[in-house]
């Protein structure tokens, strides 16, 4: 049996890039996939079926079953809409890959409040609200007796964990998000959902332009690679792993460890009197950890 057999599964942003490398991966290990793309440019303008179609006639012609969906996600009734068809065209829904996003890159005294509210719309209420919807929709099930493992697997960024300059929104909306995944699985944990975000390094139109890559670096940010990780995290075999931000690409998979305490001193109602001891326990503090991968370990 195949490793998402009978298994329905959502992702948007699915007609380019990250999204639809997770759309065809999860077709061709047996998922049916709904795939969700309005079709906009990488900067959020316009819409375009085209994509999302030619990503469910790929699916189709390797034997899949697959649907298009064009809702904008940060749309609160488009966004029910979307869980509803999944349901009413095969039968239920087990997975939720939140995908879609744009990006308008700005230095932070250059961005303007459109800049801002765009981006931020579309990667952190476009998260939420297909979660929402779908999570309503997992608590019914669980209320009414049915035993279930459904998975939902968000996107959020390097830029976030590691603060990348000149992506304020950008990083700012991705932050939220693994927040959001960890506070979720918390809460949806009783209804039998499980919840994983992962921070991808890819090569796609969003980070094209960005950097001169060497041929061995544009093999490891493939976006395979991480369609891989969202296969196995959108399957039952990956319970109970919830609540986790994974780094995916290439050169491997890392656990993302979240914020941790650190040293500490007396409180005071003076703040004339705290300024050796503060400067003291930030100087024992861990610095805020870099994006270089000669920060991580193998186990």
């Amino acid at each position: 049996m195949s490793l998402l057999e009978g298994r329905t599964v959502i992702v948007t942003g699915a007609g380019r890039g990250l999204g639809r490398a997770h759309a065809l991966m999860l077709a061709k290990h047996g998922a049916n996939v709904i795939v969700n793309d309005l079709g906009s440019s990488a900067a959020g303008e316009g819409a375009d079926q085209t994509p999302a179609q030619e990503v469910v006639s790929e699916i189709e012609r390797i034997g899949g079953k697959a649907a298009i969906n064009t809702a904008d996600v940060s749309d609160w009734n488009a966004a029910k809409e979307m869980i509803d068809q999944a349901v009413d065209t095969f039968g239920s829904l087990d997975g939720l890959v939140n995908n879609a996003g744009i990006i308008r890159d700005r230095m932070l005294i250059n961005m303007s409040e459109e800049d801002w509210d765009n981006v931020t719309k579309v990667h952190l209420k476009g998260t939420f609200a297909p979660l929402h919807h779908a999570a309503n929709y997992w608590r019914a099930k669980s209320k009414a007796g049915e035993k279930f493992d459904a998975t939902v697997v968000n996107t959020t960024s390097h830029s976030a964990m590691f603060a990348n300059i000149g992506q304020t929104n950008y990083a700012a909306a991705k932050a939220g998000i693994a927040t959001m995944t960890i506070v979720a699985a918390r809460e949806l944990g009783r209804y039998g959902v499980r919840l994983n975000a992962i921070a991808p390094r890819a090569q796609t139109r969003m980070t094209e332009g960005l950097r001169e890559l060497t041929e061995e670096q544009e093999r490891l940010r493939a976006p395979d690679w991480i369609a891989t990780l969202v296969a196995y995290l959108s399957s039952t075999q990956s319970a109970p792993i919830s609540g986790r931000v994974f780094e995916a690409w290439g050169w491997g998979y890392s656990v993302l460890e979240s914020w941790q305490h650190g040293p500490r001193t007396d409180a005071s109602m003076d703040p004339t009197e705290i300024d050796a001891e503060m400067k003291k326990i930030v100087r024992f503090a861990r610095p805020n950890a870099g994006i270089d991968r000669d920060t991580w370990h193998d186990v």
